[in-house]
């Protein structure tokens, strides 16, 4: 894949012409395609992947900023928005008629977060909480409607992202509903390491509260199974801090 190469010796001279040389072919390409586009009629803004929405989201989105702990939208309210986190971890929960949260899913930087119905009216269908400071890039649902109508590669990829996320929810239902206790504590520190990209060798952050509802068990039930987890030399706990010792051990436990 090399554009060009020097064979030893070579003086500075010689190495400085081939360097611009390059330069020049790089800046002669991107005028080239600046002309196709304008005699094909192809749009600046045109966007034909998944990544390119996101530099979309976040070269034109409104940046909004949430401190740890404040909520993003509401379940029920009006959906406006579509966002991009750029920054830090949300989660996304429901509260059952007890008044019990259950956590959906969460989101960190770089995954889409607030999708609704584009064609009704519909209101969040979940609250959003940042577990961590968190910046947003939003974009209108009538703004990235028009992108989807006009950028069908997007829409199909866009589409692959969401049931990529039905598919994790789903798994997350199958391991609430027939996982034992312990297998729910442990798959769930591992999925909290795994989204806050963290080393095995660094400890998570993270509310007993939070891990409890996502692994879909009372919190008194999570701290006994914490305890045991440290006990057996599985993890460490200093304060909210969780630090994973046994890695294999972890994810192999029943």
């Amino acid at each position: 894949g090399a554009d060009d190469y020097l064979t030893k010796p070579f003086e500075e001279e010689d190495l400085m012409s081939a360097v611009e040389s390059r330069l020049a072919k790089a800046e002669l390409l991107v005028r080239m395609q600046d002309e196709t586009s304008k005699e094909h009629g192809v749009s600046e803004n045109e966007m034909r992947t998944i990544h390119e929405l996101k530099n979309f989201f976040d070269d034109n989105g409104e940046l909004i900023n949430f401190k740890q702990g404040e909520n993003i939208y509401e379940e029920g309210s009006r959906s406006n928005k579509i966002y991009l986190v750029l920054k830090g971890l949300v989660k996304c929960y429901s509260m059952d008629s007890d008044g019990k949260e259950l956590i959906t899913s969460l989101a960190k930087a770089d995954d889409f977060l607030g999708f609704t119905s584009f064609l009704n009216n519909v209101p969040y269908q979940e609250s959003a909480t940042a577990l961590e400071n968190v910046e947003l890039a939003g974009i209108s649902k009538e703004s990235l409607k028009d992108i989807l109508n006009e950028n069908k590669t997007i829409s199909l990829e866009l589409m692959e992202l969401l049931s990529e996320s039905i598919s994790n929810i789903k798994a997350q239902l199958l391991q609430m509903a027939y996982s034992s206790v312990r297998r729910k504590t442990a798959q769930t520190i591992l999925q909290f390491a795994d989204i806050m990209n963290s080393k095995t060798d660094e400890p998570i952050r993270i509310s007993r509260n939070d891990l409890a509802s996502v692994a879909g068990i009372a919190t008194e039930s999570l701290i006994r199974t914490l305890s045991g987890f440290k006990k057996e030399g599985l993890i460490s706990i200093e304060g909210r801090n969780i630090k994973i010792i046994e890695l294999k051990a972890l994810q192999y436990v029943n």
